[in-house]
């Protein structure tokens, strides 16, 4: 029984522990401070020019509208392809004392890089009709 309870109490607390739900930057910033120190994910779209590299770290800015957050990441994954200036993002970390978003994964996707703009063909496709 013990046992049993032991392993029910662990699972419980993992399962507690990896269930997050992403934020906008704009419901971030009306968390106030019990956004703080707390695991989150929040998503918004890679400010243009805003990608510092720095040894291991990579610094951002996610933006929503008008609203920014700067994102240090350090996790121990490389980036995805994807990330990249205009792709939207999603970053999985902690909300410093300092309001710098420590993020230990990033996610990624450039919808440009996929999608083809109204009216218009694939540039892939366009390629391999020899236009």
């Amino acid at each position: 029984v013990v046992i049993v309870g032991t392993l029910v109490w662990l699972a419980a607390g993992g399962i507690n522990e990896s269930k997050t739900y992403y934020t906008t930057v704009e419901e971030l910033r009306e968390m106030g401070q019990s956004a703080a120190d707390r695991r989150l994910r929040v998503a918004g779209d890679v400010e243009e020019g805003s990608i510092v590299r720095l040894g291991k770290e990579v610094e951002f800015t996610l933006k929503q509208d008008a609203l920014k957050l700067k994102v240090v990441y350090d996790g121990a994954d490389p980036l995805p392809d994807t990330f990249r200036d205009g792709a939207q993002a999603l970053a999985d970390g902690k909300l410093g004392q300092d309001g710098v978003f420590r993020a230990q994964k990033i996610q990624a996707k450039c919808a440009s890089k996929y999608e083809a703009k109204p009216g218009q063909k694939h540039p892939d496709a366009v390629k391999r009709a020899g236009v």
